[in-house]
């Protein structure tokens, strides 16, 4: 097999071989914008590191090999993979419960949860199954990204202002807010709402320049000039140099999997949402086709990376992928200079970090939360669009927010609000009575003023397959109007929208045929799609008995049957 063949052979299995060829150019572009995303990603990583109760260090583990292969194994090349805020918020409500944050315990908790969340999504990839995520709408992750926001910015604000959370919240519980006021750290709330005031006044700025680099600067030579840790502020500390120990995790008990499990599967799909509204903007801007089975596969592995390295799960950034485009890049060989980035951060740098301050970080994740996340227009728009989905919305939030820390309940809670609403729409079809328009098709009877197709006839149109779950409503709609109106002797079902049709509609559609004629109506059938026609003809519901019809077209019913 020469080395043609064995590309060709490998292609399905190592997506990076169907790159094209890079040129000087190309590179000149990917170095500019993979350095960029890296200088941006480290600080970002140690932040969304702390957030989610995980050792500073494991978020730059986390921004090294775990991009590189999510881009190598994927199908979109521009992703900016790493830790994200959303990710690490759902790691730090479900572990919280099960171990202390920045505990040996917790670090082991993430660390499985990476793992297990990316074999999930490995599985759902290898298996072509991509289609389930579909399951999770769109409403509920982004109902769901709100309340995580708000979460968010309200966990962060005692270390925006230099606080210690736990006396923050005791001295509020006890009824002592007056306390808690006097608690703030006056130089660290200058570097955290400086910082927050900086990103948001020039976040016009952020995809040319990178200004979380520029603050995290700033605020750590300004920390080590002032003595802000020798006084007793909160800063990052010293950070092991060197690169991660690639290592199989030890064992845990079984019953720590199975607790694992729920927030696993919600972190799979959750952060799989995320990335694909991230790859579905790059692959329209760049007129490209991308795989979802495929970037499944990427994203898992990426986790089982991440996992390898010591850290905790991984995702695709909205920001920072925008940020990839806007920067010029080419193709994936941006993750390959923004891995020598965050290489070269680990070797030489990490002793840099120890001076940043932790109120600084506190304020690049709310201010990525809030400009990133959370949309209140989307409600009003939502609120026009659909009545019932801007209720699952609502009660997704305040399930979300109720359920904090255990933010994976608040999924949950959605997704089975919104499986509750599809179920009900599809048990309630829309059956309408319909009559002749002028421009020669059926429409709806009552909302145009139609007068009947003719008299003693009744015409009824499904917007719906007929199946086990709409078949009893299609025959009672009929069977009552016929009941109410004995002057009805024909009946026309224009079965054009009706695009399948299972056993029981089969049987549903028999017993009409034989119900109406015993009360001397005629059925007809207008517009039969050809599977459907193919299931009614093996199962000799047709030809229907005279002197029922079949028209091909609703012209033509319209044309025989009009009086």
């Amino acid at each position: 097999m020469n080395r043609r063949s064995w590309r060709n052979w490998l292609r399905p299995y190592a997506p990076f071989l169907s790159w094209p060829r890079p040129t000087a150019v190309s590179l000149r572009a990917d170095a500019r914008a993979g350095l960029t995303l890296g200088l941006i990603l480290v600080p970002q990583a140690v932040a969304y590191a702390i957030l989610a109760g995980m050792p500073p260090i494991t978020g730059l583990y986390a921004a090294l090999l775990p991009p590189l292969v999510g881009i190598l194994w994927g199908s979109c090349g521009l992703l900016g993979i790493g830790p994200v805020a959303l990710t690490s918020m759902l790691i730090a409500g479900s572990l919280t419960g099960m171990a202390w944050s920045g505990s040996p315990r917790w670090a082991e908790l993430g660390v499985w949860l990476a793992l297990m969340s990316g074999a999930i999504q490995f599985a759902i990839g290898a298996l072509r199954l991509g289609t389930i995520v579909d399951f999770l709408s769109s409403t509920v992750v982004k109902a769901f990204t709100q309340a995580a926001a708000l979460l968010i910015v309200l966990a962060q604000l005692p270390a925006l202002l230099g606080m210690d959370a736990s006396q923050v919240w005791t001295a509020l519980r006890e009824g002592a807010p007056v306390v808690a006021w006097y608690s703030i750290d006056k130089l660290g709330a200058l570097f955290g709402l400086g910082t927050m005031a900086f990103l948001i006044v020039l976040r016009k700025y952020g995809k040319r320049y990178p200004l979380v680099v520029f603050a995290a600067l700033s605020t750590g030579v300004l920390s080590w000039i002032t003595g802000y840790r020798a006084r007793g502020g909160a800063v990052v500390g010293e950070l092991p140099a060197g690169l991660p120990d690639i290592a199989m995790p030890a064992l845990m008990n079984w019953a720590d999997y199975r607790a694992l499990l729920p927030a696993a599967i919600v972190i799979a799909l959750v952060s799989f949402v995320e990335t694909l509204a991230s790859a579905r903007s790059i692959s329209r801007i760049q007129r490209v086709r991308w795989d979802g089975n495929q970037e499944l596969i990427g994203q898992g592995l990426a986790k089982v990376a991440s996992g390898f390295c010591g850290a905790f799960p991984v995702s695709a950034s909205f920001s920072r992928s925008a940020l990839n485009v806007y920067s010029g890049a080419f193709s994936g060989w941006t993750a390959g200079f923004s891995f020598l980035c965050v290489l070269a951060t680990l070797l030489w740098f990490t002793p840099l970090l120890a001076w940043l301050p932790l109120p600084t970080l506190a304020a690049v994740i709310i201010v990525s939360s809030v400009l990133n996340l959370m949309e209140p227009s989307w409600f009003v728009q939502l609120w026009r669009a659909s009545r019932a989905e801007t209720f699952i919305a609502l009660a997704t939030v305040v399930a979300t927010l109720i359920a904090a820390p255990q933010l994976q309940w608040g999924v949950l809670a959605g997704f089975v609000l919104s499986l509750g609403h599809y179920l009900y729409q599809r048990s309630h079809p829309r059956i309408i009575e319909v009559g002749a328009h002028d421009d020669g098709t059926l429409r709806d009877r009552q909302r145009l003023d139609l007068p009947p197709l003719a008299p003693g006839l009744l015409a009824v149109r499904m917007d719906e397959a007929l199946n086990f779950v709409t078949a009893s409503p299609l025959e009672h709609f009929i069977l009552d109007r016929c009941r109410a109106d004995p002057g009805i002797r024909q009946v026309l079902l224009h079965a054009g929208p009706i695009n399948g049709i299972d056993s029981s509609g089969v049987e549903t559609l028999a017993y009409l045929v034989g119900a109406l004629r015993e009360r001397g109506i005629a059925l007809h059938l207008s517009g039969l799609k050809k599977q459907v026609e193919d299931v009614l003809t093996a199962t000799q519901v047709l030809p229907l008995p005279a002197p029922g019809k079949v028209f091909a077209t609703e012209g033509q019913a319209i044309a025989a049957l009009r009086g």
